[in-house]
């Protein structure tokens, strides 16, 4: 349950009630229209990294035939095409499904995409876009027929309370990453700022708008995480103009250890550019079958698949969690129409040649700001999609300024692990893998994966299998598949 907002809701809206307010249950669901403006800015500003970062993950690897995603100022249009489809898919997840969930090109999917699938010889970018739109077929096809949905009320409540903790932690660690609070170490996995020291100035600003965001959240100040970002930034941007302290890796690959972790909030020469949508359609469907063969082209989708399945699952649960949005079993309110947008969004970012698009844990700090409809989500669309001219007030935004929202809104999902019954070791053990295992890996879904199969494993142990649903089964089969897929490829002679 949120911290954040107090109202109490109220299940039937006033008789003078606007039309906005009626559409999106916004009284009814004890929110106000300016909660949720603020609410969509937030989630807007702790994703909009991606719009930067996307680029740099496909934009950036040749695929098997050398060739860069965009050829000439391919950044630019990755990033024009990036903002767009989130833009679209964000407005219809509010309009449609009346949720405050974000939806963007998945990190980590981005990188499968770029990495895994687009690098092997002989594929062009093309055929990786074509794979991501049959993966998003499919999984829309699973939506429709109620398989998806159905996997997921088969979930144990008490998991899926385990999956919003985890994705909890999870988004805490981007954040104290991502600021550079923390680091990987020289002799340990990880580390306190840079060589077990805080110094530099953008640590500092990460340091500060933290701070901001306690203090403020604490008093109960409205807008209090919109108000660290934007004061963050402005500090920001104050220091980069006198210290021109610049980037953490050079345009010509210099790495400065001091330096912003993403992008230099130096103001721009112009604040309006000219969107290139030309990457939108460049995809080609059978394309990887042919030059990598069926086999090779199935284990691919499959991956990405059981990735885009359960993380959205895990997504929508924290989210509707946080906002108390979720009924007596762990689900949240129009479930399908979530998970059709969704599916939807994953067909579409491989259309238009920015990756599959999924829905972002990034959005809980909107909730956090007191978002609980779809009018957030519409907020942030319009906000995606105006950055399709505005990329460089965008850029403006560091990393460090922005993630301090993800540390606290960790904070907030954290809160709901007393949902856990930590003395049923049945249940607790299942939930303990779910929860560290998200930060541990960097992976919601191995995190979701390993609960699932301890779950089923414990029941089977104590002789209570028949109570475990057949969808569990089925879903802790695909996990391990999903776990040794390496090993399934060698196998098969498939390079995966």
């Amino acid at each position: 349950m949120s911290r954040m907002a107090t109202s109490t809701q109220n299940p039937h809206p006033t008789q003078g009630s606007s039309t906005i307010d009626r559409f999106f249950k916004i009284s009814a669901r004890g929110s106000t229209v300016g909660r949720e403006i603020r609410g969509g800015m937030v989630t807007f500003f702790a994703m909009a990294y991606i719009v930067v970062l996307n680029p740099l993950i496909l934009g950036t690897t040749p695929d098997g035939t050398g060739a860069f995603l965009g050829g000439d100022d391919g950044l630019a249009k990755i990033a024009a095409a990036t903002a767009l489809v989130a833009g679209l898919l964000t407005i219809l997840m509010g309009v449609v499904a009346n949720f405050p969930l974000a939806l963007a090109a998945g990190l980590g999917l981005n990188a499968v995409v770029a990495f895994s699938i687009a690098s092997i010889e002989g594929v062009t970018w093309a055929d990786a876009m074509g794979l991501v739109v049959i993966e998003g077929v499919i999984i829309l096809v699973l939506v429709l027929t109620g398989f998806r949905e159905a996997v997921f009320r088969a979930v144990p409540v008490e998991l899926k309370t385990a999956i919003s903790v985890g994705i909890g932690l999870f988004i805490a660690l981007v954040g104290f990453v991502n600021g550079g609070f923390v680091s990987a170490g020289s002799g340990t996995p990880l580390q306190l700022g840079t060589n077990g020291s805080l110094a530099g100035w953008p640590v500092f600003v990460f340091v500060i708008g933290l701070a901001l965001a306690i203090v403020l959240s604490v008093r109960k100040v409205r807008g209090a995480l919109l108000i660290a970002i934007v004061a963050a930034t402005i500090l920001a941007v104050v220091i980069e103009a006198v210290t021109k302290i610049g980037p953490k890796v050079g345009a010509d690959g210099t790495v400065n250890p001091g330096g912003w972790n993403l992008n230099s909030p130096d103001l721009p020469d112009q604040w309006v550019a000219i969107p290139d949508f030309s990457l939108i359609g460049q995809f080609s469907l059978l394309g990887s079958i042919q030059n990598i063969g069926a086999v090779s082209a199935i284990l691919l989708v499959f991956s990405l698949l059981l990735a885009d399945f359960f993380d959205t699952m895990g997504t929508m649960v924290a989210v509707g969690g946080e906002a108390d949005l979720l009924d007596e079993e762990g689900n949240p309110p129009n479930t399908r129409r979530i998970l059709v947008v969704d599916s939807i969004a994953a067909a579409a970012g491989g259309a238009a040649s920015v990756s599959s698009n999924t829905s972002y844990v990034e959005s809980a700090t909107g909730v956090g700001e007191g978002a609980r409809t779809g009018l957030a989500s519409v907020v942030t669309g319009v906000l995606f999609l105006l950055t399709t001219f505005l990329s460089p007030l965008v850029a403006l935004v560091p990393y460090e300024a922005a993630t301090p929202a993800l540390v606290f809104v960790g904070f907030l999902m954290m809160t709901q692990v007393t949902g856990v019954r930590w003395n049923d070791w049945e249940i607790a053990i299942p939930a303990f893998l779910t929860i560290v295992l998200m930060p541990f890996t960097y992976s919601i879904t191995a995190g979701i994966g390993a609960g699932f199969l301890a779950f089923v494993l414990i029941k089977i142990a104590v002789g209570k299998a028949k109570v475990v649903h057949p969808l569990m089964w089925l879903a802790a089969a695909l996990f391990v598949v999903y776990f040794t897929i390496g090993p399934i490829g060698d196998l098969l002679g498939v390079n995966l």
